[in-house]
């Protein structure tokens, strides 16, 4: 796996991740089905470090920060793998990256993630890798349901 800097080249292949609203919502809330370049470009444009994932030379990952602040806490946000690259260990990599990222470019103390309830498998994945929850939003999803976002952070070392 290798992972760099996202371009708008890549966009048209990370919008066909989401297979159905449902992922789409807990990837990008904000966002309409099916995700369209210029929804996910309007996005990058007010985000930091958009990057992607690359297994056998194909994009199978992306995430960027939707908070970046120097010496305090980055945010990842819109964390989604590809359907066929799910289960190989992308989702670890790409959040590692991210995380040396924030430390790397930010000196960051603390590093977020924000989880829906129903998102079971990113819930055990960030646990696993030291992200504990912290707070608990109430959201309501397209259908009108009440969920909750789980927000979730991992301290930094610091030096």
């Amino acid at each position: 796996m290798s992972h760099r800097p996202a371009t708008s080249a890549d966009l048209a292949t990370i919008c066909g991740f989401p297979q159905s609203a449902e992922e789409l919502f807990f990837l990008f809330p904000k966002a309409t089905f099916p995700l369209t370049p210029e929804q996910l470009q309007r996005a990058m444009d007010q985000r930091a470090d958009a990057t992607v994932v690359e297994l056998r030379g194909q994009v199978v990952g992306y995430a960027n920060f939707y908070q970046w602040a120097q010496g305090g806490r980055c945010a990842i946000g819109n964390v989604i793998i590809a359907p066929a690259a799910r289960g190989q260990g992308v989702g670890r990599y790409l959040i590692n990256r991210m995380v040396d990222l924030a430390i790397s470019r930010y000196a960051a103390r603390e590093v977020t993630v924000a989880c829906f309830n129903h998102n079971v498998s990113a819930l055990l994945l960030y646990a696993g890798m030291g992200f504990e929850p912290y707070a608990i939003e109430e959201r309501v999803d397209h259908q009108g349901q009440r969920v909750a976002l789980i927000q979730l952070r991992r301290a930094l070392p610091v030096g």
